[in-house]
């Protein structure tokens, strides 16, 4: 694996390119938006808080603009899709960041657990949503923020609702794990329909400081708190592998970036190394196939199949 060191100077001009991004408020989501912007990006800032989202977006710059988005909503997903479709017929690039990382079993308001709701279903509903307006615009991409913790993670498909038992981490994991075999899932289709969007994945190490950490529990925020600055990425360079797979020429659809150093932990970003069970296509197809269940949404990628059962998101608020 390369340990070039490549960095934000290495992003290309994105002059005339319409940037979604998911989570943009604060931590890496927030360094991706103004990265981009710096570039010259027109940056659509979807967030859960759009007071917040506000004074990011006077950070970020006078093209950005803020999109109320809670993840855990099909309402929500549904609406926010349709405010950046009411003033944009084109995306160049989206980035799926947004995120929830262990916390206590919390369900949204159909039930689903909050983790696999919000990192997953409310990121493969949204690509779904938008994605008729990326298939035709030249390099357009859509990238999904993973994590090491996917490593661990575990679909069994006959409980992603947490119904049977639930530990934050596994849940976590399973989340992230999903994100890579919806990205691996997506670039096969994209492919296979021939499409001009590819799909990339990331993960930014491990990093301190953000807002994603604030359900973890007391010893590790003391953790971070004292040896933090020492051993755990900073935003900045956290959001460096989104940037090169949503940026560099050189990158390539199925593409997965991370950083370069010892365990992926820190360092500059090159490709990085997903677990078998991420590149397994039947595991990928059968999480598609039920995720367009739970959803609704069926991506416009194919015809879609006569009866696919009641789809529980699309009722939720």
């Amino acid at each position: 694996m390369s340990t070039g060191r490549w960095s934000v100077k290495d992003v290309p001009d994105q002059g005339g390119r319409v940037a979604v991004v998911t989570g943009a408020d604060s931590g890496i989501g927030f360094q991706t938006a103004r990265a981009l912007a710096a570039r010259g990006a027109t940056v659509v800032m979807a967030c859960r808080d759009t007071a917040k989202a506000a004074r990011a977006a006077e950070r970020v710059g006078p093209g950005a603009e803020v999109v109320p988005l809670d993840l855990a909503s099909p309402g929500s997903v549904r609406r926010a899709a349709g405010r950046v479709r009411d003033h944009h017929d084109r995306i160049d690039l989206l980035v799926n960041n947004a995120g929830v990382m262990a916390p206590p079993l919390t369900r949204t308001a159909g039930g689903f657990e909050l983790q696999f709701a919000t990192n997953h279903l409310g990121h493969f509903a949204l690509t779904g949503l938008l994605l008729d307006l990326m298939l035709h615009v030249p390099g357009s991409r859509v990238v999904t923020v993973a994590s090491l913790a996917h490593h661990w993670g575990w679909i069994g498909l006959d409980d992603l609702n947490s119904e049977r038992s639930y530990n934050r981490f596994a849940a976590y994991g399973r989340a992230k794990l999903a994100n890579l075999l919806f990205t691996y899932g997506l670039q096969r289709r994209l492919s296979a329909c021939g499409a001009r969007t590819e799909a990339l994945a990331a993960h930014p190490g491990l990093v301190g400081g953000t807002a994603i950490s604030r359900c973890l529990p007391g010893p590790v925020h003391l953790f971070n708190r004292v040896a933090g600055p020492l051993l755990l990425q900073t935003a900045p360079m956290g959001a460096l592998p989104t940037l090169r797979a949503a940026t560099d020429p050189a990158a390539r659809g199925g593409d997965y970036y991370g950083p370069s150093g010892p365990g992926e932990l820190y360092g500059h970003p090159a490709r990085a190394r997903s677990s078998r069970r991420s590149r397994d296509a039947a595991t990928q197809d059968r999480l598609w196939d039920e995720s367009e269940r739970l959803t609704g949404v069926v991506h416009p990628l194919r015809p879609s199949p006569a009866d696919r059962g009641a789809p529980a998101w699309a009722g939720e608020p």
